[in-house]
Protein backbone atom coordinates (compact mmCIF):
# COMPACT_ATOMS: atom_id res chain seq x y z
CA UNK A 1 0.00 0.00 0.00
CA UNK A 2 1.27 3.02 -0.94
CA UNK A 3 0.04 6.25 1.29
CA UNK A 4 -0.92 10.08 -0.45
CA UNK A 5 -0.92 12.51 2.40
CA UNK A 6 -2.11 15.92 1.39
CA UNK A 7 0.17 19.18 2.50
CA UNK A 8 -2.57 21.12 3.64
CA UNK A 9 -4.07 18.21 5.99
CA UNK A 10 -4.69 19.89 9.48
CA UNK A 11 -5.24 23.03 11.46
CA UNK A 12 -5.99 26.30 8.94
CA UNK A 13 -4.63 29.61 10.27
CA UNK A 14 -7.99 30.81 11.45
CA UNK A 15 -7.87 27.70 13.98
CA UNK A 16 -4.46 28.43 14.75
CA UNK A 17 -5.22 31.64 15.41
CA UNK A 18 -8.40 30.91 18.12
CA UNK A 19 -6.34 28.06 19.87
CA UNK A 20 -3.30 30.70 20.34
CA UNK A 21 -5.64 32.94 21.96
CA UNK A 22 -7.37 30.42 23.86
CA UNK A 23 -3.95 29.20 25.17
CA UNK A 24 -2.23 32.12 25.83
CA UNK A 25 -6.03 33.58 27.44
CA UNK A 26 -5.16 30.27 29.74
CA UNK A 27 -1.62 30.86 30.57
CA UNK A 28 -2.67 34.78 31.73
CA UNK A 29 -5.37 33.40 34.11
CA UNK A 30 -5.30 33.01 37.36
CA UNK A 31 -8.88 31.14 37.91
CA UNK A 32 -9.39 29.05 35.22
CA UNK A 33 -12.71 28.55 35.99
CA UNK A 34 -13.43 31.81 35.14
CA UNK A 35 -12.97 30.89 31.15
CA UNK A 36 -15.86 30.28 29.26
CA UNK A 37 -16.41 29.92 25.32
CA UNK A 38 -19.82 29.89 23.96
CA UNK A 39 -20.06 26.75 21.60
CA UNK A 40 -16.75 24.51 20.52
CA UNK A 41 -13.72 27.11 20.11
CA UNK A 42 -13.18 24.69 16.98
CA UNK A 43 -15.14 21.44 15.50
CA UNK A 44 -12.56 19.16 17.01
CA UNK A 45 -14.06 16.74 20.37
CA UNK A 46 -10.67 15.81 21.26
CA UNK A 47 -9.33 19.66 21.53
CA UNK A 48 -12.57 20.21 23.32
CA UNK A 49 -11.69 17.60 25.34
CA UNK A 50 -7.95 18.93 26.02
CA UNK A 51 -9.47 22.09 27.31
CA UNK A 52 -11.91 20.83 29.32
CA UNK A 53 -8.93 19.56 30.97
CA UNK A 54 -7.53 22.38 31.57
CA UNK A 55 -10.86 24.10 33.14
CA UNK A 56 -12.01 25.84 30.28
CA UNK A 57 -16.21 25.82 30.24
CA UNK A 58 -17.84 25.13 27.31
CA UNK A 59 -21.19 26.54 27.24
CA UNK A 60 -24.59 26.36 24.72
CA UNK A 61 -26.22 29.46 25.55
CA UNK A 62 -24.64 33.05 26.85
CA UNK A 63 -27.33 33.09 29.41
CA UNK A 64 -25.00 30.38 30.85
CA UNK A 65 -22.04 32.84 30.86
CA UNK A 66 -21.48 34.64 34.37
CA UNK A 67 -21.37 38.46 35.07
CA UNK A 68 -18.16 38.93 35.06
CA UNK A 69 -16.38 36.35 34.06
CA UNK A 70 -14.44 35.44 30.63
CA UNK A 71 -15.83 34.18 27.35
CA UNK A 72 -14.40 33.27 24.39
CA UNK A 73 -15.73 33.39 20.85
CA UNK A 74 -15.08 30.56 18.98
CA UNK A 75 -13.29 30.43 15.17
CA UNK A 76 -16.85 30.47 13.80
CA UNK A 77 -18.42 33.11 15.56
CA UNK A 78 -21.56 34.05 17.40
CA UNK A 79 -24.51 36.42 15.96
CA UNK A 80 -23.48 40.17 16.59
CA UNK A 81 -26.60 40.63 19.24
CA UNK A 82 -25.78 37.73 21.10
CA UNK A 83 -21.73 39.51 21.56
CA UNK A 84 -23.43 42.72 22.77
CA UNK A 85 -25.17 40.99 24.90
CA UNK A 86 -22.90 39.78 26.58
CA UNK A 87 -20.76 42.97 27.05
CA UNK A 88 -23.90 44.66 28.29
CA UNK A 89 -23.65 42.29 31.03
CA UNK A 90 -19.98 42.81 32.29
CA UNK A 91 -18.31 39.73 30.40
CA UNK A 92 -14.87 40.15 28.92
CA UNK A 93 -15.09 38.93 25.56
CA UNK A 94 -12.29 37.91 23.81
CA UNK A 95 -13.01 37.17 20.18
CA UNK A 96 -11.46 34.94 18.94
CA UNK A 97 -13.62 34.54 15.14
CA UNK A 98 -11.90 33.33 12.09
CA UNK A 99 -10.74 36.77 10.42
CA UNK A 100 -11.88 34.84 7.00
CA UNK A 101 -15.77 34.61 8.78
CA UNK A 102 -15.05 38.13 9.91
CA UNK A 103 -14.47 39.60 6.74
CA UNK A 104 -17.54 37.55 5.24
CA UNK A 105 -19.67 39.16 7.62
CA UNK A 106 -18.47 42.79 7.40
CA UNK A 107 -18.71 42.12 3.17
CA UNK A 108 -22.27 40.91 4.06
CA UNK A 109 -23.49 43.90 5.91
CA UNK A 110 -21.98 46.50 4.08
CA UNK A 111 -23.71 44.97 0.98
CA UNK A 112 -27.32 44.46 2.44
CA UNK A 113 -27.08 48.05 3.97
CA UNK A 114 -28.55 49.73 0.85
CA UNK A 115 -31.33 47.10 1.09
CA UNK A 116 -30.01 44.00 -0.99
CA UNK A 117 -31.56 40.71 0.19
CA UNK A 118 -29.30 38.17 1.07
CA UNK A 119 -28.86 34.86 -0.38
CA UNK A 120 -26.44 32.56 1.40
CA UNK A 121 -25.18 29.20 0.44
CA UNK A 122 -24.59 27.28 3.54
CA UNK A 123 -26.05 25.16 6.51
CA UNK A 124 -28.66 27.26 8.16
CA UNK A 125 -28.26 25.49 11.28
CA UNK A 126 -24.35 25.97 11.43
CA UNK A 127 -23.04 28.28 14.07
CA UNK A 128 -21.12 30.04 11.30
CA UNK A 129 -23.87 30.78 9.05
CA UNK A 130 -26.07 32.48 12.35
CA UNK A 131 -23.33 34.89 12.68
CA UNK A 132 -23.50 35.62 9.02
CA UNK A 133 -27.05 35.75 8.93
CA UNK A 134 -26.58 38.46 11.88
CA UNK A 135 -24.69 40.97 9.86
CA UNK A 136 -27.18 41.01 7.08
CA UNK A 137 -29.38 45.09 7.41
CA UNK A 138 -32.43 43.26 5.84
CA UNK A 139 -34.29 40.25 4.33
CA UNK A 140 -31.99 36.93 4.25
CA UNK A 141 -32.66 33.40 2.45
CA UNK A 142 -30.56 30.44 2.99
CA UNK A 143 -29.88 27.44 0.84
CA UNK A 144 -27.81 24.54 1.04
CA UNK A 145 -27.50 23.34 -2.48
CA UNK A 146 -27.87 24.22 -5.87
CA UNK A 147 -31.19 22.49 -6.21
CA UNK A 148 -32.51 24.48 -3.72
CA UNK A 149 -31.28 27.55 -4.80
CA UNK A 150 -33.06 26.96 -8.15
CA UNK A 151 -36.30 26.75 -6.16
CA UNK A 152 -36.05 30.27 -4.86
CA UNK A 153 -39.13 32.16 -5.71
CA UNK A 154 -36.64 35.50 -6.51
CA UNK A 155 -38.28 38.88 -7.74
CA UNK A 156 -37.14 40.55 -10.46
CA UNK A 157 -37.68 44.15 -8.55
CA UNK A 158 -35.63 43.24 -5.71
CA UNK A 159 -31.69 43.72 -5.53
CA UNK A 160 -30.04 40.91 -3.79
CA UNK A 161 -26.32 39.41 -2.83
CA UNK A 162 -25.20 35.94 -2.85
CA UNK A 163 -22.61 34.69 -0.17
CA UNK A 164 -21.45 31.49 0.75
CA UNK A 165 -20.70 29.82 4.20
CA UNK A 166 -16.71 30.14 4.60
CA UNK A 167 -16.20 26.25 4.37
CA UNK A 168 -18.62 25.42 1.78
CA UNK A 169 -17.80 23.38 -1.88
CA UNK A 170 -16.31 26.16 -4.33
CA UNK A 171 -17.65 24.06 -7.18
CA UNK A 172 -21.02 24.32 -6.23
CA UNK A 173 -21.35 28.02 -5.37
CA UNK A 174 -19.08 28.69 -8.65
CA UNK A 175 -22.11 26.72 -10.47
CA UNK A 176 -25.08 28.58 -8.78
CA UNK A 177 -23.21 31.71 -9.40
CA UNK A 178 -23.21 30.94 -12.97
CA UNK A 179 -27.35 29.60 -12.86
CA UNK A 180 -27.80 33.21 -11.18
CA UNK A 181 -26.43 35.09 -13.62
CA UNK A 182 -27.50 33.46 -16.49
CA UNK A 183 -31.36 35.11 -14.90
CA UNK A 184 -30.57 38.54 -16.50
CA UNK A 185 -33.52 40.07 -14.81
CA UNK A 186 -31.76 39.95 -11.48
CA UNK A 187 -29.60 42.60 -9.76
CA UNK A 188 -27.15 40.51 -7.75
CA UNK A 189 -24.04 41.19 -6.40
CA UNK A 190 -21.32 38.40 -5.73
CA UNK A 191 -19.55 38.29 -2.81
CA UNK A 192 -16.80 35.27 -2.73
CA UNK A 193 -16.60 34.73 0.91
CA UNK A 194 -14.86 30.72 0.55
CA UNK A 195 -12.06 31.31 2.24
CA UNK A 196 -8.45 30.35 0.57
CA UNK A 197 -7.79 27.58 2.90
CA UNK A 198 -11.40 25.65 2.56
CA UNK A 199 -10.50 26.18 -1.53
CA UNK A 200 -7.18 24.88 -0.90
CA UNK A 201 -8.05 21.97 0.79
CA UNK A 202 -10.69 21.33 -1.84
CA UNK A 203 -8.86 21.54 -4.69
CA UNK A 204 -6.27 18.74 -2.87
CA UNK A 205 -8.54 16.92 -2.24
CA UNK A 206 -9.45 16.80 -6.08
CA UNK A 207 -6.36 16.03 -6.79
CA UNK A 208 -5.02 12.98 -4.74
CA UNK A 209 -9.01 11.49 -5.46
CA UNK A 210 -7.25 11.25 -9.50
CA UNK A 211 -4.49 9.20 -8.18
CA UNK A 212 -5.85 7.19 -5.45
CA UNK A 213 -8.42 4.07 -5.27
CA UNK A 214 -9.59 5.04 -1.60
CA UNK A 215 -9.48 8.56 0.83
CA UNK A 216 -9.38 8.57 4.19
CA UNK A 217 -10.39 12.15 5.62
CA UNK A 218 -9.89 12.61 9.05
CA UNK A 219 -11.77 15.49 11.38
CA UNK A 220 -14.91 15.92 13.92
CA UNK A 221 -18.21 14.65 12.19
CA UNK A 222 -19.41 18.42 13.20
CA UNK A 223 -16.76 19.89 11.13
CA UNK A 224 -18.48 21.29 7.84
CA UNK A 225 -15.56 21.76 6.14
CA UNK A 226 -14.40 17.87 6.60
CA UNK A 227 -17.08 16.80 5.50
CA UNK A 228 -17.20 18.53 2.58
CA UNK A 229 -13.91 17.16 1.50
CA UNK A 230 -15.10 13.28 2.18
CA UNK A 231 -18.13 14.92 -0.59
CA UNK A 232 -15.60 16.62 -2.64
CA UNK A 233 -13.81 13.23 -3.14
CA UNK A 234 -16.31 11.02 -3.75
CA UNK A 235 -17.72 13.54 -6.73
CA UNK A 236 -14.72 12.57 -8.65
CA UNK A 237 -14.91 9.14 -8.13
CA UNK A 238 -13.03 7.85 -5.53
CA UNK A 239 -14.32 6.13 -2.52
CA UNK A 240 -13.82 8.01 1.02
CA UNK A 241 -14.44 7.48 4.38
CA UNK A 242 -14.86 10.17 7.21
CA UNK A 243 -13.14 9.32 10.18
CA UNK A 244 -12.62 11.07 14.01
CA UNK A 245 -9.80 8.97 14.76
CA UNK A 246 -7.19 6.37 13.64
CA UNK A 247 -9.59 4.00 16.23
CA UNK A 248 -11.90 3.80 13.46
CA UNK A 249 -10.25 2.94 10.42
CA UNK A 250 -11.59 -0.44 8.81
CA UNK A 251 -7.71 -1.98 8.57
CA UNK A 252 -8.89 -5.37 6.84
CA UNK A 253 -10.71 -3.66 3.84
CA UNK A 254 -8.18 -0.81 3.46
CA UNK A 255 -5.39 -3.87 3.03
CA UNK A 256 -7.38 -4.19 -0.84
CA UNK A 257 -6.31 -0.85 -1.58
CA UNK A 258 -2.81 0.07 -3.01
CA UNK A 259 -2.95 3.65 -3.20
CA UNK A 260 -4.81 5.16 -0.19
CA UNK A 261 -5.09 9.12 -0.07
CA UNK A 262 -5.00 11.16 3.44
CA UNK A 263 -6.25 14.44 4.27
CA UNK A 264 -7.67 16.27 6.80
CA UNK A 265 -10.46 19.02 7.76
CA UNK A 266 -8.99 22.31 8.42
CA UNK A 267 -10.13 21.71 12.12
CA UNK A 268 -8.04 18.22 12.88
CA UNK A 269 -4.99 18.36 15.09
CA UNK A 270 -1.67 17.31 13.47
CA UNK A 271 -1.16 14.68 15.91
CA UNK A 272 -4.79 12.78 15.02
CA UNK A 273 -3.46 13.33 11.40
CA UNK A 274 0.02 11.49 12.71
CA UNK A 275 -1.44 8.85 14.15
CA UNK A 276 -3.67 7.78 11.20
CA UNK A 277 -0.88 7.82 8.77
CA UNK A 278 1.30 5.70 11.21
CA UNK A 279 -1.54 3.20 11.17
CA UNK A 280 -1.49 3.27 7.41
CA UNK A 281 2.30 2.96 6.71
CA UNK A 282 2.05 -0.35 9.22
CA UNK A 283 -0.30 -1.82 6.91
CA UNK A 284 1.93 -0.97 4.34
CA UNK A 285 4.97 -2.70 5.76
CA UNK A 286 2.59 -5.35 6.92
CA UNK A 287 2.39 -5.78 2.83
CA UNK A 288 6.28 -5.85 2.05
Amino acid sequence: MKVLRAQKAGFCMGVDLALCKLNELIQNTAERNAIFILGSIIHNPQVVREYAEKGVVTVRLPEEVPAGSTVVIRAHGVAKEIQNELSSRGVQVVDATCPKVAAACLLIERHTANGRTLLLYGEEAHPEVKCLLSYAAGEAVVFDSKDKCEELALDPGKKYCLAAQTTQDKDVFQAIIQFLQHRKELDIKILRTICDATKQRQEEATRIAGLVDFVIVAGGYESSNTRRLAQVVRAHGAKALHVETADELPLEELKQYPRVGLTAGASTPKEVVDEIQRVLNSLQENDC
